[in-house]
């Protein structure tokens, strides 16, 4: 007789690699982006204090791609087939919003968005990584990518708060700085329920 948790559990494992694949071509799609959004930032704030924190998130981009690039590779993606990939409209609005902040919002806007945003984006990435080695088998360069927003540097939020608040004291609406920050977390969760709905659906 067939064991129904056992059976669910064999499932679950022959399909993990398709979510991790599809995982890692969102993520294409998005860092990308997001690199491109963070180098806008840096030009369009270059003059002013709010700087080095934008050049801050650049790096981190830019280190995140390298080890998005990695993550693939251990799952035999290439790159080709990273750029094939045709991102989902519900994993892919955060970026698009993220672009229109680049693109329009004020700085503390961008920051409090930011500063909302990456601990629960950390937190899912540090399961994911745990996840990755513990069942997987990932070695620590394997698993980067997750562990980068699992750890963001220790100045990252004194940074934020320091653009937000100089914002504030210049006028900039609290109002359009909740909603930034409202609507990324909002943007961010449609990325992860696009994703179960995507890989359930597979």
């Amino acid at each position: 007789m067939i064991d129904a948790k056992a059976l669910v559990d064999e499932i679950r494992q022959e399909l993990e690699p398709v979510n991790e694949q599809l995982f890692a071509g969102e993520q294409y799609a998005i860092i990308g982006s997001d690199l491109r959004n963070a180098a806008h930032l840096v030009s369009r704030f270059g003059s002013s204090p709010s700087r080095d924190f934008f050049l801050g998130i650049l790096q981190g981009e830019r280190a995140a791609w390298d080890a998005l690039l990695t993550f693939a590779h251990a799952l035999d993606l290439s790159e080709a087939q990273l750029r094939e990939h045709e991102p989902l409209p519900g994993a892919h609005a955060y970026t698009c919003y993220m672009a229109w902040l680049a693109l329009y919002a004020s700085d503390a806007e961008i920051a409090a968005a930011y500063l909302v945003n990456f601990p629960a984006w950390g937190q899912n990435c540090g399961r994911l990584s745990r996840i990755l080695e513990e069942r997987f088998g990932l070695n620590e360069k394997e698993v980067a990518f997750f562990d980068l927003f699992a750890s963001p540097p220790a100045t990252f939020e004194a940074s934020a708060l320091s653009v937000i608040q100089r914002g504030l004291d210049s006028g900039t609406e609290p109002r359009l700085i909740r909603r930034a920050a409202r609507l990324l977390q909002a943007y961010e969760l449609m990325y992860w329920d696009t994703l179960h709905e995507a890989s359930s659906s597979r």
